[in-house]
Parts: structure tokens; sequence; C-alpha cells
């Protein structure tokens, strides 16, 4: 499939109702989208499509759910006090790049780097709308059921194909990025999931949700933005 395929894409209807929208060509959004603090992005990348261009395939999914990683003065965050290592590396450099790794010793998860150089903060993108390639995520996911094909940070890298591979990939280009999209209606916002370990920022409202979204990774009591 290719971009003037991919430019009619299934998504929602302004009253909430599905059918089909008319959509621009992806084009990646530009370096500056993501060179500002993970708690400004994590919430404007709701409704942006992510897609992945592989092996002539052509993957995407709206983003639903996003959660924001701080820097080191977040306990839950990877590089909680400053902590670098090989797998963080990317996290320090410049903003705009993929940070994917493994967890549980069986799912990859994506990360959005933003920010600064030097200061450690990233975007969890934590489920998607799919849009595009679903045949392929079915059979990944080894499902025919839409809303369990990427409602799930591990669920959505397993069914695009994103792996550590994809580690470190500049998403200003071309073949792995975000491009604009339709953006929610209400946007709502929960703590995070899976940081229980993280004390007090365990109860920081930094997850964020399209409030109307069936493809959501679980439910949690929201709060309206």
């Amino acid at each position: 499939m290719n971009h003037e395929d991919a430019a009619r894409v299934w998504s929602a209807t302004p009253d909430g109702s599905p059918g089909q929208v008319s959509m621009p060509s992806f084009r990646p959004l530009p370096r500056a989208f993501y060179a500002r603090p993970a708690l400004e992005v994590a919430p404007e990348c709701l409704g942006k499509i992510l897609v992945f261009e592989d092996q002539g395939q052509v993957f995407a999914g709206r983003i639903v759910e996003a959660e924001a990683y701080l820097g080191p003065r977040d306990r839950a965050a990877h590089c909680y006090r400053g902590r670098r290592s090989p797998r963080t590396e990317v996290m320090f450099g410049e903003a705009g790049h993929a940070y994917v790794f493994f967890v549980y010793g069986m799912h990859f998860h994506l990360n959005l780097v933003t920010d600064v150089p030097g200061h450690p903060a990233a975007v969890l993108i934590r489920a998607l709308e799919p849009l595009l390639g679903l045949e392929v995520m079915q059979r990944r996911r080894k499902t025919e059921k839409r809303q369990l094909l990427t409602n799930g940070p591990g669920k959505l890298c397993q069914a695009l194909g994103i792996t550590r591979a994809q580690n470190g990939w500049d998403l200003c280009r071309e073949p792995l990025y975000l491009s604009q999209g339709p953006a929610p209606r209400r946007i709502a916002r929960s703590t995070r999931i899976g940081v229980s370990y993280a004390g007090i920022w365990a109860r920081r409202l930094l997850r964020f949700v399209d409030a109307d979204s069936d493809y959501l990774s679980r439910s949690v009591s929201f709060r309206e933005r």
C-alpha cells in the first residue's frame, strides 16, 4: 500500500460514529513537536497516527493512550536520578527518536524521546486504534478482534512489528514516525499503569487517553483534562 492508498483510513466521524474520513498523505511531524516537556507532548500525541512502513507494507494506528515519564526526578522513569546505561542512552540524546525497550522477557514497548538533550524524558505509547495493515496484525496477534490488536504497549509493538531493532530511530523521517490525525473530542487522564513501585509518582495523573475510545489498554477511573 502506498501513500495515496493510505490517505483514506478508517476512523471516527465528528459525532463519534464509525465512518470513513479523508486524511492527507502521512508526513512525519517536525522535531519541534517532540522537543518539549513530556507532560506537554503526551496529551498532544492523542489522535496522531503512528506509522511504520516495513517491507512494502504500511502499518498505522491512531494513538488513543500515552503516558508521560518526566526524567530524573520521576521515580517510575528508567533514568531516575540520572541513571545512564547502554539501554537508556538514546533518552539522553536529541528529542524525536524512538526508545524501544524489552520488558518482562517477552514484550517490546515504544517510547518517544522528548525534551532537550541531557534530560532523559519520554512518552510511552500505550494503545492505538488500528487503521492499516490489519490482516498482518491479526496474524501476528492471533486474533481477529480489532479491539485486541493494539490495546497495550506490548500488543501494539507486536502487531506493527516494532522491536529493539527500531531503538534509536529518528521519528522525524520515514519509515517510523508520527503523522497528523483526527484529534479526540475529550481527553482524560489517570494514574500510570504498572508503576506501583514508584511511591508518590505512581499516583501522579500522567496517563492520557482519548476518553471516547474503545481501544484503551485498561479501564480505570479517569479525570477529564
